[in-house]
């Protein structure tokens, strides 16, 4: 992804954690799955050029998410890490064009395939 020594945050946390994230900062007062803050954008931390930003992510959904599939719970956690990883890295699904979109899931099968592979084993 071109951040080879980058460090982020990963925080793994409830439904009511992640919408109490939500509200506090986004101004959407519900749960979701993953919400990513970088540490790029705007003025930053100074000296953190090695600071990717955080990820949180809802165990809750994910469980839920994973159980509606058909899939594994840890699958689920792996494929909102890379989902949150990509917006830390630029990609948008939500306000970018439906070209911008379609590059993000196009990479996020990239990674998650070699997730998969790697780590999965299914």
């Amino acid at each position: 992804m071109g951040c080879p020594e980058a460090e982020l945050s990963i925080s793994i946390v409830s439904d009511e954690e992640i919408r109490e994230v939500n509200r506090d900062y986004l101004q959407r007062d519900k749960s979701t799955n993953v919400i990513s803050f970088s540490q790029l954008e705007g003025e930053g931390v100074p000296g953190s050029d090695e600071l990717l930003g955080d990820v949180i992510i809802s165990a809750d959904t994910a469980a839920r998410d994973a159980q509606e599939a058909g899939g594994a719970f840890l699958s689920e956690l792996y494929f909102l890490l890379v989902h949150g990883v990509l917006h830390l890295c630029g990609y948008d699904h939500e306000r970018g064009t439906e070209e911008e979109a379609a590059l993000m899931e196009d990479k996020e099968a990239e990674i998650f395939t070699l997730i998969r592979k790697e780590f999965l084993c299914n």
